[in-house]
């Protein structure tokens, strides 16, 4: 369902006050090993031990890699991360990884609500390629699901470390009630303020003209 992502891509330029950089990732993210991790090193361990049953290598392997749905670069050039997550998303790994988050993690989402659903849908994961292995971070069946949890962990934690802002998440249904509502825009507009984007940080919605009398 990228066309959720694509629909949200498109409607930023009108809401927020930033350069918009789609299906980029910054060098930390690409490949964290205990270097990027810093001072999350041990919670991210333990998360990938949960998961898996292994003990996480020191250094990603070459051929790990990835993409993000978005990155935001403010003007005073502090910078946030914002995906959007589809269904897929939240399974039952997933939940396993928000159990593990420290209760001082800031995040631009309710981790709450995220946690719910994926324990709502856990058992009824998706399976074909959503679920094959990953290797070599990821074996056996799940080994897909298992990594998009991990990823999207990663992505939570490790942008403090770096000085970045706390991770934005738009789930595919709040997606679904952005682009469907009257006005997308000021929908998301809504939205990211509660997500904690901040007024100056948003484009400001039109002025809506005075009615005039046809007499006047």
């Amino acid at each position: 369902m990228k066309e959720l992502q694509d629909a949200i891509t498109g409607l930023l330029p009108a809401v927020v006050a930033a350069e918009i950089q789609p299906e980029s990732c910054p060098a930390w993210l690409w490949r964290p090993g205990r270097v990027e991790c810093a001072g999350v090193w041990e919670t991210v361990s333990t998360i990938y031990g949960a998961l898996t049953g292994l003990v996480l290598p020191e250094q990603a392997p070459a051929r790990e890699w990835r993409r993000l749905d978005l990155v935001l670069t403010y003007e005073d050039g502090q910078r946030q991360i914002v995906e959007v997550d589809e269904k897929q998303h939240f399974t039952g790994a997933r939940a396993l990884t928000l159990e593990h988050y420290p209760s001082t993690v800031e995040l631009g989402f309710d981790a709450a609500q995220w946690l719910a659903r994926s324990r709502a849908l856990t058992g009824r994961e998706p399976g074909g390629g959503y679920a094959k292995p990953k290797l070599p971070l990821f074996p056996g069946d799940g080994g897909r699901h298992r990594q998009r949890a991990f990823r999207d962990a990663l992505a939570d934690l490790l942008p403090a470390e770096h000085g970045w802002l706390p991770t934005i998440r738009i789930s595919d249904t709040e997606a679904d009630g952005v682009i469907t509502a009257p006005n997308p825009a000021s929908s998301l507009s809504t939205l990211l303020g509660e997500r904690g984007v901040p007024g100056h940080r948003l484009v400001p919605s039109p002025a809506v003209p005075e009615h005039v009398s046809p007499n006047e």
